[in-house]
Parts: structure tokens; C-alpha cells; sequence
């Protein structure tokens, strides 16, 4: 009998329901129903707790083959987590395009001014800069929302999300000739790039 099988009879057992399993081990009833379908495994921290919970042992739960596999999953679950808020950070990052002094406010004022004082581009273009800015920063801040839930789905579109904003910054400050921003967009972007590359090919 697989783990999947064993925790819905420990379950049943006590004639609990999901939610309720769910409360008692501290853990979202997502995460139960996956464990119980068999689509994951829960940490080695959670293991111990249903090990006490049920007043069994591990070696009774889980075969050696499974806590390898759990192992290898609570891996790539904390990689992706890291990953993810590294991401999240660098959204968070460009903020500083607000503030920095980094634009060029035109030929008739020589020099770099922070996006606030730009005169030198019309008021749309400047809208366009504020809501690229915005957008990016408010996906960075979702992102740190997300990583809190157990919803690795809307995670990972969140960082193509972000990924698609910081390519459409790139481009914009390149096109409107603004090349320390362009420079610090796509700076952003080959390090988020990378690391959603490398969250992809690692084992």
C-alpha cells in the first residue's frame, strides 16, 4: 500500500475529514487532498507530524523509495520557492527607476533627472513609464503574496507575468532612447530569464 492510500485510511480511520486533518497538522486541505491523491509528498517535517498524529511510525507510512522521492520533491519545492522570490525581488527592484536620476529630461536641459522631474518626453510617454514601472512592481509584490499560498499554478504565471513586464520595459525605455533604464530593465531581465531557465532544467 502506497503513502497516498495509508493517510486515507489513517483519516477515514478517525472518521476525519480533510479540512479537519488539515487543521490538526497545521497545513492547507490543498495540501492533504495532495498528498492523498498521490500527486506529492508532504515534507519531512509534516511526515513527523503525522507520525505523531496517528501514533505511527515513519517506516510504516512511507517506504524508503517514497522519502527519497519526497526528499527530491521538498528540494525542487524550496528551490522554486528561492527562485521565485529572487524574481519577485528584482520586480521589486524597479522601483528604483522612480527615483533614480537616470533619465534624459531633452536637449535643452543637459543631464539626468529622476522620472518625477523628466520634462523633456510628453505626458504620455511619461504615463507609459509610470504604468510599466507600476505593473512590474505590483507583479513583484503579488509574487511574495503567492509564494505564502500553496499555489504553485498561479505562481508560475505570475513570473511569466513578470517575465512578459520586464521585456515590455526593456523595450520601451530602448525605444524612447532612455539607455540607463533600458540598460537596468534588461540587466533585470537576463537574471530573471536565467534563473526561470535554470528552475526549469535542474533535477
Amino acid at each position: 500500500m502506497e503513502f497516498n492510500e495509508k493517510l486515507q485510511d489513517l483519516r477515514k480511520g478517525k472518521g476525519l475529514t480533510q479540512e479537519e486533518l488539515a487543521e490538526a497538522l497545521f497545513v492547507s486541505r490543498t495540501a492533504i487532498s495532495k498528498w492523498e491523491s498521490g500527486r506529492g509528498y508532504p515534507n519531512l517535517d509534516s511526515l513527523k507530524q503525522i507520525s505523531r498524529y496517528f501514533s505511527v511510525s515513519i517506516d510504516e507510512l512511507i517506504c524508503p523509495e517514497e522519502i527519497i522521492s519526497a526528499a527530491k520533491e521538498e528540494k525542487q519545492e524550496s528551490l522554486n520557492k528561492y527562485l521565485s522570490l529572487v524574481c519577485d525581488a528584482l520586480d521589486l527592484m524597479l522601483a528604483l527607476l522612480l527615483f533614480l536620476p537616470i533619465f534624459g529630461s531633452g536637449a535643452g536641459t543637459p543631464g539626468s533627472v529622476s522620472l518625477f522631474e523628466l520634462t523633456g518626453l510628453s505626458p504620455w510617454i511619461k504615463a507609459v513609464f509610470l504604468a510599466v514601472i507600476g505593473l512590474t512592481v505590483l507583479s513583484g509584490l503579488l509574487g511574495f503574496v503567492l509564494s505564502r499560498l500553496e499555489t504553485p499554478v498561479w505562481n508560475h504565471r505570475r513570473l511569466v507575468a513578470g517575465l512578459a513586464l520586464s521585456v515590455a520595459g526593456t523595450a520601451v525605455f530602448i525605444l524612447t532612447r532612455q539607455p540607463y533604464a533600458g540598460i537596468l530593465c534588461l540587466a533585470i531581465l537576463v537574471v530573471k530569464a536565467m534563473l526561470i531557465w535554470n528552475r526549469r532544467v535542474l533535477p
